[in-house]
């Protein structure tokens, strides 16, 4: 069976999976700080762990509390649900993940309106944009509540002046943030600035610890002290209550102990690659000074599904369609893989 901490370029079995920084299996270190955990009822409020956890990460984004969910998209749809109630408004991002990704949550269960606005093409809104998608004081229109924004976004790290200027304009017309900072750590690494800093703006954030960090499972909702102990209620009716959770929260405390100065590896591995496939004729590569773990390639009209295929064949998997295709470098994938990738990617273009 394959062993996804195999480390040999050229193992048998060995598959290089660059669909995503999700699929990442919990390392042996990881794994036996599962086995020792303490544990409780989280439910009770009784597993150390879980606490440890919670505490722990409210402190890294300068919040006063924290709660362990089992999803990003559960970290945000509590977010998005306890900061609105029916009926108010929350704006966003066309092409952020509470929009697109997360089934319309808040929407269908929540009953809030998401408006969702056109970005720039690193992802960004503006000040002005927020400003005039704030609604007056109108009964034929939805309150406005909520302005919520991704850092990182299709891994580009996000301007913090600008975001920062959003949150002038945010507040100066009575509105909350929240931020899905799912890969959060990302953009720390990459601009050196805390995860508090970043998170200064916002007054809850949303970070995965089950992407770059190499967790399993798990996401931690922070925010104020009397948000978090309402999201808690929200968690227990979304079905999202963990009782001897211990065990997850245990990868989630070890991942931000061993797995955070790593992520500048990916950095470097995803970089590296960019520059290997850019050389290869007919391949359009995005990836930008601002850009983390994820390449961005266009390909020839219609080359994705046989590149698949063919890539597939040779133990390298892709995400993507039509002449589109991201590759995402992370925990399982070494600096070896991506050679192998990019040899691969040229021989098949016939550029190797």
């Amino acid at each position: 069976m394959y062993d996804s901490n195999t480390r040999t370029r050229g193992a048998p079995n060995r598959v290089i999976d660059l669909r995503s920084d999700t699929v990442t299996r919990p390392t042996p270190a990881m794994r036996e700080a599962m086995a020792e955990a303490d544990v409780g009822d989280d439910v009770f409020g009784d597993d150390p762990t879980v606490n440890a956890l919670e505490e722990r990460v409210a402190a890294l984004v300068g919040k006063e509390a924290g709660l362990f969910v089992p999803s990003g998209t559960q970290s945000n749809f509590l977010a998005l649900i306890t900061h609105c109630a029916r009926g108010e408004e929350i704006i966003t991002g066309r092409d952020y993940h509470v929009n697109k990704y997360e089934a319309g949550g808040a929407s269908a269960f929540g009953g809030a309106i998401l408006t969702a606005l056109p970005q720039a093409a690193n992802g960004s809104l503006t000040p002005d944009q927020i400003a005039a998608a704030v609604k007056p004081d109108d009964s034929h229109l939805p309150v406005s509540r909520l302005v919520s924004l991704e850092n990182t976004w299709n891994g580009r790290v996000q301007d913090q002046a600008n975001i920062e200027a959003i949150a002038v304009v945010a507040r100066a017309n009575g509105l909350s943030l929240h931020l899905d900072g799912a890969r959060l750590m990302n953009a720390v690494i990459a601009t050196r600035r805390s995860a508090a800093d970043l998170a200064a703006p916002f007054d809850t954030v949303s970070l995965c610890l089950s992407k770059g960090l190499g967790a399993p499972i798990g996401s931690v909702l922070s925010g104020p002290r009397d948000f978090i102990r309402k999201a808690r209620r929200n968690r227990k009716m979304a079905g999202g209550g963990m009782r001897q959770a211990g065990v997850l929260a245990a990868c989630g405390l070890h991942a931000l102990d061993h797995h955070v100065e790593r992520l500048a590896q990916d950095h470097a591995n995803a970089k590296r690659l960019a520059q290997a496939l850019s050389a290869i004729p007919g391949l359009v590569v995005d990836y930008p000074a601002n850009a983390t773990n994820m390449v961005w390639v266009t390909l020839p009209d219609g080359a994705f599904a046989p590149l698949q295929k063919a890539m597939a064949e040779q133990g390298i998997l892709l995400l993507g369609g039509g002449n589109a295709m991201r590759i995402v470098a992370h925990l399982d994938v070494t600096e070896d893989d991506m050679t192998c990738v990019a040899d691969a990617m040229a021989a098949y273009f016939g550029a190797g």
